[in-house]
């Protein structure tokens, strides 16, 4: 039994996330949830109002793992087009390491839930690329790309190479590496 305050929630948490790397994909319930859990329904809603609730739980996680280091390359990295491909591989490797979160990332996992997470994850990542833009435009001042280049039409290929790359992983069982070929694959996305 969890002792500290929080930890339920965060052992529930935990709990949904390997649930969700299944790669069959099937629905989270509660019901299933409790089962796995070894609880009662009852005592998931003693910790979460709701089931959206504890996907937004996974969201906040997801959304302060990835821009506490974006934060910190854009502080760290000068080079601009260093920053957006050191951004792209975060979100790359965010998905080796948490392969059940990929299937929120990519809302699979947020299909039959309430339509409100999917405009979170779709907020998240368009901050993503909007980090991304302002890294090109930073590359565009250090003379790396040109001062008229499509900051907002090359962001969003990087976005959409990214989500790629997770839907390939999660629909292939988490069988390919979302930063295989990463290396061969850069240099045709950064220019």
């Amino acid at each position: 039994m969890a002792k500290k305050p929080g930890e339920r929630k965060l052992q529930i948490l935990q709990v949904i996330a390997e649930m969700l790397q299944d790669p069959s994909g099937e629905r989270i319930t509660t019901a299933a949830l409790a089962k796995k859990l070894d609880v009662s329904e009852a005592a998931l809603y003693r910790h979460f109002a709701s089931k959206a609730q504890m996907f937004e739980g996974l969201i906040e996680f997801i959304e302060e793992s990835l821009f506490t280091v974006i934060n910190q390359i854009a502080a760290a990295e000068e080079a601009g087009l260093k920053q957006a491909q050191m951004i792209v591989a975060l979100v790359l490797g965010f998905a080796q390491k948490n392969r059940g979160l990929t299937r929120v990332l990519i809302g699979d996992a947020l299909v039959f839930e309430n339509e409100r997470l999917q405009a979170r994850i779709n907020q998240l990542l368009d901050r993503v690329e909007a980090s991304l833009k302002q890294s090109l435009r930073v590359a565009a001042t250090q003379g790396a790309l040109p001062s008229d280049h499509g900051f907002a039409a090359h962001a969003n290929l990087l976005r959409c190479y990214a989500l790629g790359r997770l839907h390939q992983f999660a629909k292939g069982g988490f069988k390919d590496d979302p930063l295989a070929q990463w290396p061969q694959q850069w240099p045709l996305l950064a220019g």
